[in-house]
């Protein structure tokens, strides 16, 4: 009769660092069952709740899209590893330690529509209710109109809303704005709001957080303002009355296919590749179209640069030449000859790609 392997201890203040790499083996290797043990067993050994959320299991999952990143692990081993991470952030929730009353108000969490990454709000739900609050998590990419209807049901006292990627922050402006006509007032967080936030204000949120904790300290001090139900949302991005970016959302598949048609001919490597090669490039570039349409609903020239040099990286790490991106962006800037904001900012996104990489695609 085989019997499991005994777990580590780990005691509170300490151990962080041995526990976090344990997970880590359990969930490269999809070991639902051990990285379960181990959260578990942390908390039972006096590891906080909290601290297991975020040190460790927030930890791992950093890590884990990193090493994505790297093509240090697969699109499936991404998946698997994120899944068996909420696996145990449900366990947990489910220790004696975690439960706590309701002494606070309500909280409503939600991903913004069409975002699928669900562990950041699920994390920062976890907290929340660690806090004292009373929590409705909504889970991942919610209608606008059904977080709206579940808002006039439950009364909240806010709204978090949860956004990682950038592609995604239109969407967000649109909900953060029905949230406040009903008057709810909204925090965002998540890696699609920039740094520090950058992105939230003038998306027009209360209040932006970093993360779960600095979130759950946030709503502790104060509560958020609340907007006056109808109060028509100051705009804060007049820029869009050129419709640049209206127009380049809506023809994106257009602007992919000629990209797509030019770069056979700018670069004749191309008509080489696989079927498989031709579909990850014309994803590619349906990716640089999208974040080139934020960047213009934003207005922002910073947006656009660092998604690129994010891409020369992926692409390196993979072996595939960032070579191709500076000709796909002067094919994109001639598509778009006619639009000021756009050519500005693939103009410096070119730029800035070309400082910062060589033609293979590594850092300069």
């Amino acid at each position: 009769m085989s019997t499991s392997p005994p777990l580590p201890r780990t005691t509170a203040g300490t151990g962080l660092g041995q526990l976090t790499g344990h997970l880590w083996d359990a969930v490269v290797a999809g070991d639902e069952y051990t990285a379960t043990r181990l959260v578990l067993r942390a908390v039972d050994d006096g590891l906080g709740a909290e601290s297991v959320l975020l040190d460790v299991i927030a930890a791992v999952q950093g890590k884990v899209g990193q090493e994505w990143a790297a093509n240090h692990i697969s699109v499936a081993q991404e998946h698997a590893a994120t899944a068996i991470n909420e696996r145990a952030v449900a366990a947990l929730a489910l220790h004696p330690s975690a439960r706590v009353s309701p002494t606070r108000g309500r909280i409503t969490v939600a991903c913004v529509d069409g975002e699928w990454h669900a562990l950041p709000a699920r994390l920062l739900t976890e907290v929340l209710r660690l806090h004292g609050w009373q929590v409705d998590h909504l889970g991942a990419q919610v209608p606008a109109p059904h977080l709206i209807s579940h808002l006039h049901h439950t009364g909240p006292d806010a709204v978090a809303l949860s956004a990682s990627i950038a592609g995604r922050l239109p969407t967000a402006h649109a909900t953060i704005t029905a949230c406040q006509a009903v008057g709810v007032p909204v925090l965002v967080g998540g890696a699609a709001f920039g740094s520090e936030g950058r992105h939230a204000a003038p998306l027009g949120a209360q209040a932006w957080a970093p993360d779960a904790r600095a979130a759950a300290d946030l709503l502790a001090r104060r509560p958020l303002p609340r907007p006056r139900r109808g109060q028509q949302a100051v705009d804060h991005l007049p820029h869009l009355a050129d419709q640049e970016y209206t127009l380049v959302a809506r023809n994106s598949a257009s602007l992919v296919r000629s990209v797509f048609t030019g770069l056979q001919e700018a670069l004749p490597a191309m008509r080489a590749y696989s079927d498989a090669q031709r579909e990850r490039t014309a994803e590619d570039l349906a990716h640089i179209v999208e974040f080139l349409a934020v960047a213009l609903y934003l207005d922002s020239e910073e947006l656009f640069s660092q998604f690129l040099t994010w891409t020369a990286g992926v692409l390196a790490a993979r072996g595939v030449p960032a070579q191709s991106l500076p000709p796909a962006l002067r094919l994109l800037a001639a598509e778009l000859k006619d639009f000021p904001r756009a050519s500005r900012i693939l103009e410096h996104g070119t730029r800035v790609l070309v400082t910062e990489h060589d033609a293979a695609g590594n850092p300069a």
